[in-house]
């Protein structure tokens, strides 16, 4: 069956199911639960990768995952408001660096403190 595209728009006609996918989770205390990701626009959106090899290269060898067909991934993330599904994502950011915070940095050079001001240095000033 061949695929139609509409005018200058890229993408099929018709969505076609992707099939069993590889989706990334979350373990918690009741179970797992799907990881949800943004797009580069900012939007909510569910993973799925067609292989554990792509998994595995976008998101490292220890992200746990399950299989589920596109349209249970679907039915699973509807009720959270994320409509849309993205299938083998080739991009993704760094995990933000872990920052220290500023209390538990060493200042780059020493400050002399603060000290009184003496008489002749106020008057320094004065005059």
């Amino acid at each position: 069956m061949a695929q139609l595209l509409h005018g200058e728009d890229p993408e099929p006609a018709d969505r076609f199911p992707a099939g069993p996918l590889y989706v990334p989770v979350r373990p918690g205390r009741s179970g797992c639960s799907a990881r949800l990701f943004r797009t580069p626009l900012g939007d909510r959106t569910a993973v799925g990768f067609t292989s554990e090899r792509k998994l595995t290269a976008t998101l490292g060898p220890g992200q746990a995952w399950i299989r589920l067909a596109e349209s249970a991934l679907r039915a699973l993330t509807a009720p959270l408001g994320v409509t849309a599904v993205t299938v083998d994502p080739q991009f993704t950011a760094p995990a933000p660096a872990r920052i220290t915070p500023p209390a538990l940095v060493a200042p780059a050079f020493a400050v002399p403190p603060a000290g009184p001001v003496t008489h002749e240095m106020s008057a320094l000033r004065n005059a």
